[in-house]
C-alpha cells in the first residue's frame, strides 16, 4: 500500500525538499502540501492523508494546534501527526506528544531518518530525533502514572520496560518468545491501562518508576 502524506510548512523550499525525498520512496506519496496550519488542518480533512508532517511555527495555526486538531483526545477522525522542526524546545516536544503526535523530528536530521519517521507512524510506532529522546524521557515524566505499578501484569511490566529500550514489536517478540501479534495486544492494553496514547507515553511511565531499563 502507498502511504499518502500531507506536508505542512511554510517554507516552499522545505515542503520541496521533503517532497522529493518521499516521492522517491516506491511506498510514499505526498498528496498534498498547506503554508500554514489553517489550510493544513483543511486539506487533512479532504483528502485523508495517512501521515501529516508538520511544522510548528507557521502562520495562521502552528504545529501544535495542528496535531491538536488533527491526534488529540477531541479529534474524530485522528490523524497520525510527525511534528518536522528547527526547534527542539522541551516545552515544543512536550506539548506535541501530549497532543497526539507519533514523531517529533528534527528537520537537520536527514532524508533517512525523515523516510523511518513516516513509516514508524504507519506501524504504530514512535520515532523521536535521538538528540532529544533521552532528554525527553526525562521531561515527560508524570507522578501520577507510577501510583499505577499495580495495573499492569508482570508481562505488560516486562513489555513496557522493553518499549522503553526501543525494541520493535518482532524485537520484543523474539525476546520473550511471543509472537508480534500478541506484543501488540499487549501494548494496546498497556496504553489503556496507564492512560497514554503511544509508546512514548508508556516508555515515559518506565522512566518515571525509574526501574532498570
Amino acid at each position: 500500500m502507498t502511504t499518502r502524506i500531507l506536508l505542512a510548512d511554510d517554507q516552499q523550499a522545505v515542503r520541496i525538499g521533503f517532497r522529493l525525498i518521499l516521492d522517491s520512496q516506491p511506498d510514499m506519496e505526498v498528496v498534498g502540501e498547506a503554508a500554514d496550519g489553517r489550510t493544513a488542518v483543511e486539506l487533512a480533512g479532504k483528502l485523508k492523508p495517512d501521515v501529516v508532517l508538520a511544522d510548528i511555527r507557521m502562520p495562521k495555526m502552528d504545529g501544535l494546534e495542528v496535531t491538536r486538531a488533527l491526534a488529540g483526545p477531541d479529534a474524530e477522525d485522528p490523524t497520525r501527526v510527525v511534528v518536522v522542526t528547527t526547534f527542539d524546545l522541551d516545552e515544543y516536544v512536550h506539548t506535541a506528544l501530549r497532543h497526539g503526535a507519533c514523531g517529533f523530528l528534527l528537520k537537520r536530521s536527514g532524508p533517512a531518518l525523515l523516510v523511518e519517521a513516516v513509516r514508524a507512524a504507519m506501524a504504530g510506532d514512535t520515532l523521536i530525533s535521538p538528540s532529544v529522546t533521552v532528554r525527553l524521557l526525562r521531561q515527560l515524566r508524570d507522578p501520577g502514572r507510577a501510583s499505577r505499578t499495580a495495573a499492569l501484569t508482570e508481562r505488560e511490566t516486562e513489555i513496557a520496560h522493553l518499549v522503553a529500550k526501543g525494541l520493535t514489536n518482532v524485537e520484543i517478540g523474539a525476546e520473550l518468545f511471543i509472537s508480534p501479534g500478541t506484543v501488540k495486544t499487549h501494548i494496546a492494553h498497556i496504553q489503556r491501562k496507564l492512560e497514554v496514547r503511544n509508546r512514548v507515553g508508556i516508555a515515559t511511565w518506565a522512566w518515571d518508576r525509574r526501574a532498570p531499563l
